[in-house]
Formats: C-alpha cells, sequence, structure tokens
C-alpha cells in the first residue's frame, strides 16, 4: 500500500518506512504527527482518489530532526548601473518516517507486521532446520572416523626405504689396440708416397736451363774459329 501526500504546496509518494524531507514544520523532533491532506491510496488493484482528497484516509509520520538544504547562491546583475548583489540561501526542512497509511480502517503498518512475522518465522524454521541437519552430519562424521580407527591400527607398518648413496666409478685407461697401431702405419705409409711422387716435377726447369746454357757456350766458340783463321 502507498500514498499521495501534499505538505508545503509539495505532492510526496510514501510507503511505510519511507523517510523523506520536507518543508518547516512547527514540531519536534520524537513527536509524531498526522498528515491529512492525502490525494490518493491505493492497495493492490483498488485505488481510492480524492476530490481533493481521500476523506477516510490519513497517514502518520514521526519527526526524525530538523535540518537545512543545500546552499543556493542568488546573485543579481545591472548592466551599465555597476549593480552586483549576492546572496546566499538555506531552506529549513523537516525529515519524515513514515510509520503508517490508513484507509477505512485498515493499516498498511499491520499488514507490513504481519508479513514481516511471517518471513522471519520462515527464515527461523530454515535455521533450525539447517542446525538439525548438521548436527546429524558431525554424529555421522563421528561413527565414520571411530569405525576407521581400529583398521588404523592393525594395519601393519610399512618401513620407509633407505635411500642408497651413489657409488663414483673411476675411469679406466684402455690400451691401444693392435688396429690403432695398424691405421697409424697405414696413414703414415700414405703421407709419404706423395713425396715421392713430387720429385719429378722439378725436371722441366732443369730442361729449360739447358739451352740457355749452351747458347752461352755458343759465341765463345765463334771466337776461337776467329782466332785461328787470324793465325793462319
Amino acid at each position: 500500500m502507498y500514498a499521495v501526500i501534499e505538505t508545503g504546496g509539495k505532492q510526496y509518494r510514501v510507503e511505510v518506512g519511507t523517510q523523506l524531507e520536507v518543508e518547516l514544520l512547527d514540531v519536534e523532533p520524537g513527536a509524531t504527527i498526522t498528515l491529512d491532506r492525502v490525494l490518493l491510496v491505493a492497495d493492490g488493484d483498488q485505488a481510492s482518489i480524492g476530490r481533493p482528497v481521500v476523506t477516510d484516509a490519513q497517514v502518520s509520520a514521526e519527526v526524525v530532526s530538523q535540518t537545512r538544504g543545500p546552499k543556493t547562491i542568488s546573485f543579481k546583475y545591472r548592466p551599465k548601473a555597476r549593480s552586483r548583489v549576492k546572496k546566499g540561501h538555506r531552506q529549513e526542512l523537516t525529515v519524515l518516517r513514515i510509520s503508517d497509511i490508513v484507509l477505512a480502517g485498515k493499516s498498511a503498518a499491520a499488514d507490513h507486521k504481519k508479513a514481516a512475522d511471517e518471513a522471519k518465522t520462515e527464515r527461523m524454521r530454515l535455521e533450525e532446520a539447517a542446525a538439525t541437519q548438521a548436527a546429524k552430519d558431525a554424529e555421522l562424521a563421528a561413527k565414520l572416523a571411530s569405525a576407521a580407527a581400529p583398521a588404523k591400527a592393525a594395519a601393519p607398518k610399512k618401513s620407509a626405504p633407505t635411500a642408497k648413496a651413489p657409488t663414483a666409478k673411476a675411469p679406466t685407461a684402455k690400451a691401444p689396440t693392435a688396429k690403432a697401431a695398424t691405421a697409424k702405419t697405414a696413414t703414415t705409409k700414405a703421407g709419404a708416397a706423395p713425396k715421392a711422387e713430387a720429385a719429378p716435377a722439378k725436371k722441366p726447369s732443369t730442361a729449360k736451363a739447358a739451352p740457355a746454357a749452351d747458347a752461352k757456350a755458343a759465341p765463345t766458340a765463334k771466337k776461337s774459329t776467329r782466332a785461328t783463321k787470324k793465325d793462319e
């Protein structure tokens, strides 16, 4: 159930438990007041609309505190007149909490309390069921633990395996085999063969040098023939 009320020249939609700020009312904090200007009351599918107010409806509220709203700045400026006026304002407000809405003898607060009690009892019932289930689970766990204890005591204990220290093996020197010796001799023989074959490569140089020696000796022979002719 909800209602639409009017106070301070403004309209507000309220329900049970709604807290709102209205224009300043001459009441003390903690007091309970009744708002008579109820414009509309709706309960489910039914609604009562006032002309202008609902006659058999009223809204009760509790005064929470007296407060002030946020500051608003009023600034007036007149051009070419050197007129500037700045003012601040904070509106005085009253904080209300709606406690009940009554329409034709039916109270919204009573319905709200009944629904809260039903929800509370349902929650308590669920909590009790959860507590009993937890107790049963704990009892079953205790039985299983007691049954498993003799089985563990009767089981033979296995000795833990001992770790063996690794032994280091000394490297053994291997003697050269006969095959390796024969391979070495074969390689030495194969290496000596090219040296013997490289010797004939120097013969062309000696053959080329021979004509040069003959050419140098030829002028000496001619000189000797000329000397013999002069002697004659």
